[in-house]
């Protein structure tokens, strides 16, 4: 299970990485930048402020080399990762009062044509908080919203 302090911070733009990088590539850049960062490695007569910041930088490499060095850590961070990209702000053609879309008992879902042809599609479990939902067909969303 992911740790949730460890979704606040990308891990692999810590270690120059990507996503697609296997593991061992991920190893050659974590030693790479263990070795540059180490606090033995520090040139004498830096002040203490880049010091500091040489040290918290070793860490974030370091706690970045445990999350993504280990599969299973790896995997549930991969998972927050996308979950976060789904949750961003999505671009609204329109507002729509849920209200104003069509309930489907059998499915337990909400919809609402789109212009294109194709349907919104709203489960009902999601209708608590505000939702973006993207069309079925073409690259449309709407906001659905709770009549007050």
């Amino acid at each position: 299970m992911a740790d949730t302090s460890n979704c606040q911070k990308n891990w692999y733009s810590i270690l120059g990485a990507s996503p697609s990088d296997d593991l061992h590539e991920l190893k050659q850049k974590y030693q790479r930048l263990v070795l540059m960062l180490h606090p033995d490695k520090q040139k004498p007569g830096i002040s203490a402020e880049e010091a500091s910041l040489q040290l918290r930088r070793f860490l974030d490499v370091d706690q970045a080399w445990k999350v993504l060095g280990d599969e299973e850590r790896r995997r549930a961070f991969d998972l927050q990762l996308r979950a976060d990209e789904l949750k961003q702000s999505w671009p609204v053609d329109a507002c729509v009062l849920l209200e104003d879309m069509s309930w489907d008992s059998e499915c337990g879902s909400y919809s609402y044509g789109c212009r294109c042809g194709g349907e919104f599609v709203l489960e009902e479990e999601e209708t608590e908080d505000i939702a973006v939902v993207c069309c079925d067909t073409c690259s449309l969303s709407i906001e659905v919203k709770r009549c007050t």
